[in-house]
């Protein structure tokens, strides 16, 4: 049983009650025999299937609505008083007409359905670094996922205490109706509302609407950081480990970095490496001065296409046991699932992800909608489960970053690896960041999207201020900051192939990232930052000729003219909220781009 007597929850609870008039309420506590009972009764509804529990221990099979398979930015508000401070990424709404327009929508939706609470801690319970939610749900599919992808427990209650400092979130599945569809954040309210969606993406609420969006708008009110990065430790053959966080568009090998496995040429010099978090990490600055981060959840929300023994095996083996899978392709014969890109051949039979059957036979790589799963099938698994994990995942006190990198997918632009030369300009890589659109996403391929420190998605308040706040921090931290670079495992030559192997031989690019932190390799200077000479990157048996190292680091003056043509058209959105030095690094580049 769970005894809270927090007077804020309890009212909130009392107000969300008489809104939604369930038929029941029911407590979480993060037990073993608590879950397991939902699990029977969502399989007893259909709404999930229990897979064969001896090739898939703990694991289940769910399928959302066939309207309702991914995040939905048209539909995603950030509501703050005043629309400036929601700045010019964001959707916008006044918190009274959108608190209106959703208590409408959401009124008496409960009614014949029981209320889930949900009380989850986002990092380790009680550590400095975390921060707690409420969740309050009609859906057992997102407790369930919940439990995985949170910390739920009575501790949690008991380490806020009387503190009003946790988020309020409110999810109904409603008619899970796509024209009111809405996914709020209201962050001068700490309060997530969502209706009308069963998509993890969008009613996970502590994922990307707590985790970003409303620790964002937090952390740059209290002085941390809350950023859309991963956390990884390499350790050297000395046994030094050091810790890197980065940030990645879609499409660009974040996770397969999070759980990078050395190659063989390094493995056997005595290279390791250890995830700390895929997805999100929390930075405050600790007390030595350096920067501490914590991946604040407890689980992967991956997506699964393309995750298979080659590309991800430490990602395949975390969902091996304990997981749920949602909308992708369900083997009946097997009691397994599947989806495109898990093995070479597709079995002969499937049920697809719309629960229909699908033949082998049928299927058309240039025709998405014949794929047995959906191509944002995903998976949810326990961060327990990665043989790659780190020890020190549960610390309270996070890890030093040592080095925080940017990177996108550029054909011809940016080098494969080159330094910021300071923190502000750093700051400047990040802020311009980009990745270039690939035949997988709809529209036109090659098209630049600019995406600042992965976040456009993700800001909870005005980008413009979002920048200014990095800048702030690193004066903070003064020659204590991470050093900042940015890669590209994405260089194509003319004939269009990729000149990087990429994978696991990224490990090689970290290790220069590693060095230029411990001052031991060399850089040479060039218009953009901080390059490597050929020979700083080990290439100990890797069948790449100093030729092709010296193009993949190489700078294009007409590639780097365009953007910076670009970037000015970027920077305007911002107006006067984009921070001057950001203006005059911008200027800098410009002269010595020109100069080339």
């Amino acid at each position: 049983m769970i005894s809270c007597e927090n007077k804020t929850i309890l009212s909130w609870l009392e107000e969300m009650k008489k809104l939604l008039n369930p038929d029941e309420v029911l407590w979480i506590d993060g037990s073993d025999e608590q879950r397991e009972a939902l699990r029977r009764k969502a399989c007893a509804t259909g709404e999930m299937t229990m897979l064969d529990q001896e090739k898939l221990p703990g694991c289940y099979l769910h399928r959302t609505a066939v309207n309702d398979v991914a995040r939905v930015e048209d539909r995603t508000f950030i509501c703050t008083r005043e629309k400036q401070d929601a700045g010019p990424t964001n959707n916008w709404c006044a918190p009274d007409e959108m608190y209106e327009k959703l208590y409408n929508i959401a009124r008496g939706s409960y009614k014949g359905r029981v209320m889930y609470i949900i009380p989850y801690s986002m990092g380790p319970i009680g550590s400095p670094l975390s921060k707690i939610g409420i969740e309050v749900t009609d859906s057992i599919y997102v407790v369930l996922n919940m439990l995985i992808m949170t910390r739920v427990s009575p501790r949690v209650l008991e380490v806020l205490g009387e503190s009003d400092d946790w988020v309020r979130g409110l999810h109904a599945k409603v008619n899970v109706d796509p024209e009111n569809r809405f996914i709020c954040q209201f962050p001068e309210d700490n309060t997530i509302i969502s209706v009308n969606s069963a998509y993890g993406g969008n009613v996970l609420l502590g994922k990307k609407c707590f985790a970003l969006r409303i620790a964002s708008f937090q952390a740059r009110k209290e002085g941390w950081m809350a950023e859309h990065m991963l956390i990884v430790g390499v350790k050297n053959p000395a046994g030094k480990i050091h810790y890197i966080a980065g940030a990645f568009p879609s499409a660009c090998g974040k996770t397969n970095l999070a759980m990078l496995i050395p190659p063989e040429a390094l493995a056997e010099k005595g290279y390791e490496v250890f995830t700390v978090g895929d997805d999100i990490a929390w930075m405050r600055i600790g007390e030595d001065g350096r920067l501490y981060a914590i991946n604040p959840e407890y689980g992967f929300f991956g997506v699964a296409p393309g995750t298979n023994t080659k590309s991800n095996p430490n990602a395949l083996a975390s969902a091996s046991k304990g997981s749920i899978f949602t909308n992708v392709a369900y083997n009946e014969k097997e009691g397994t699932v599947w989806w495109e890109g898990l093995t070479d051949e597709a079995p002969e039979e499937l049920i697809d992800w719309k629960g229909n059957p699908w033949r082998r036979e049928d299927y058309n790589s240039a025709d998405k909608s014949t794929c047995a799963a959906n191509p944002n099938s995903r998976f949810t698994a326990p961060v327990i489960n990665c043989p790659s994990l780190s020890d020190e995942f549960e610390n309270p006190k996070g890890v030093p970053i040592s080095a925080i990198i940017f990177g996108g997918r550029r054909a011809k632009t940016a080098p494969l690896v080159y330094q910021g030369v300071d923190w502000a300009g750093g700051v400047f890589i990040g802020s311009t960041m980009a990745s270039e659109t690939t035949a997988a996403a709809a529209g036109a391929v090659g098209v630049t999207r600019r995406d600042p420190m992965a976040m456009l998605p993700f800001c909870g308040y005005n980008m413009g201020d979002y920048f200014a706040h990095w800048l702030e921090m690193g004066e903070k931290m003064g020659d204590k900051a991470p050093k900042i670079f940015n890669v590209n495992w994405f260089r194509k030559n003319e004939e269009g192939d990729f000149l990087w192997p990429g994978f696991g031989e990224n490990l090689r690019v970290l290790n220069w990232i590693i060095g230029r932190c411990e001052g031991t390799v060399g850089a040479v200077e060039s218009a953009i930052g901080y390059l490597p000479r050929v020979e700083d990157i080990d290439t100990d048996g890797l069948e790449v000729s100093r030729e092709v190292m010296e193009d993949i680091l190489s700078i294009d003056k007409q590639a780097w003219e365009k953007e910076i043509a670009e970037i000015e058209a970027h920077y305007e959105k911002f107006g006067d909220k984009l921070p001057e030095l950001l203006r005059e690094r911008l200027e800098i580049l410009k002269k010595k781009v020109f100069e080339m």
